[in-house]
């Protein structure tokens, strides 16, 4: 007797998503600007009448003794009233000032909502009198035309800017009975939401579940409370107010360092159409310069690289360390180093071949000289003889 395979199904039981009560923090907007070639070694007392100070990290988690940040200068501007979506909001605003000519601004504004998902309408915020990218616009315009005697070449107009959304969460998260949530456990419960909010999709039923874990796959978390979700065009953050400056400041060198690179790519670019167009139309009498044109070229940007690559160094925190390896992944900084390097080992080569060809036109010329001497060596000892 063969005994029947319809067996009842097992219950499938739905656990309840861990949810918070509400969401209050603040949106920190980065926003990257390349002024100028190089700046001037000179500190800045005042901009936009305002002090300008020294930024300091303050690191609260276990580090070394010789815990080292790059500290720009920067400005605290007073803060503005706005009506946002939610009502009137108070924004905060500070401009730092890098070496490297660039700038970056970050503006913060408050929040407090009930579902993660309400966030989305602060990606692209609008004021009722404008957009907060056209006030950052200006703002950067202004500190341009103020900064204009400390800038070494700098930039005609304002390229568009490299800009950061990161939504700051304070911790702990509180549920609906009174408990804290853990925030990882959170995060499992609310991915898709995450990924919504991350790559600013309205419609949340229609992200796929690809799409979601790609969008919140590089997250990192030190304490129960703490976490940080990195994504290429934003980011979440969940932690203690007090330890929100360290991180949003990895995460804006990060930011501030592929616009340098992109600037850095097309300084690149128009370097290299111009040798190749030199080395092809010049004429002879010209190649001295375009020598010493390359090889300034060469010093200049390897002096930008070391910079650069200064500015976003630190050491000491490795928790920090791991948002910034993650990040530069998002960002692919390592691609941009690599395409950067190729061209400039492209210059590199153009400078070596037109080196080259002008040394061999110096040795031609030698060569040349010297069978001269020997011809005329030889007349004069011939016509000497004759005179005999």
């Amino acid at each position: 007797m063969i005994a029947s395979t319809d067996q009842p199904k097992p219950v499938e039981r739905k656990t309840s998503l861990p949810q918070a009560k509400r969401y209050t923090g603040e949106v920190v907007y980065i926003f990257a600007f390349d002024v100028a070639y190089d700046v001037k070694r000179q500190p800045v007392r005042e901009l936009l009448g305002q002090p300008v100070a020294q930024f300091n990290v303050d690191a609260s988690k276990r580090s070394p003794r010789q815990l080292f940040f790059y500290r720009p200068q920067m400005v605290r501007l007073p803060p503005l009233e706005r009506l946002g979506p939610n009502g009137p909001i108070r924004i905060q605003r500070i401009v730092k000032l890098l070496p490297v000519g660039a700038i970056s601004i970050t503006v913060r504004v408050p929040f407090e909502v009930q579902q993660v998902e309400d966030l989305v309408v602060y990606h692209e915020l609008e004021f009722s009198n404008g957009s907060l990218h056209d006030e950052v616009q200006h703002l950067a315009e202004d500190v341009r035309r103020e900064l204009a005697s400390y800038f070494v070449q700098p930039v005609p107009h304002l390229a568009e800017e490299e800009a950061y959304t990161v939504f700051c969460i304070e911790s702990p998260l509180v549920a609906d009975d009174g408990g804290t949530l853990s925030a990882e456990n959170w995060l499992k419960g609310h991915r898709r939401a995450v990924a919504s909010l991350l790559t600013q999709e309205p419609d949340i039923d229609h992200l796929s579940k690809q799409e979601a874990e790609e969008s919140t796959g590089r997250f990192l978390s030190y304490y129960e409370h703490d976490l940080v979700v990195i994504d290429w065009d934003a980011a979440l953050l969940i932690d203690e107010p007090k330890n929100f400056d360290e991180t949003l400041y990895v995460l804006e060198l990060a930011n501030l360092q592929l616009a340098e690179l992109e600037a850095y790519d097309r300084i690149l670019d128009n370097s290299l159409e111009r040798a190749y167009r030199d080395l092809s139309d010049r004429p002879m009498r010209g190649r001295a310069a375009m020598l010493r044109e390359l090889r300034e070229i060469r010093i200049d940007l390897a002096r930008f690289s070391d910079e650069l690559s200064n500015i976003t160094k630190f050491f000491g925190d490795w928790h920090l360390a791991r948002i910034y390896e993650n990040i530069s992944a998002r960002f692919h900084l390592a691609d941009w180093h690599r395409t950067i390097d190729d061209k400039l080992q492209t210059l590199d080569d153009l400078y070596q071949l037109l080196n080259h060809d002008q040394t061999n036109r110096w040795m031609l010329i030698l060569e040349v000289t010297i069978v001269l001497l020997f011809v005329i060596d030889l007349v004069i000892l011939v016509l000497g003889l004759k005179g005999h």
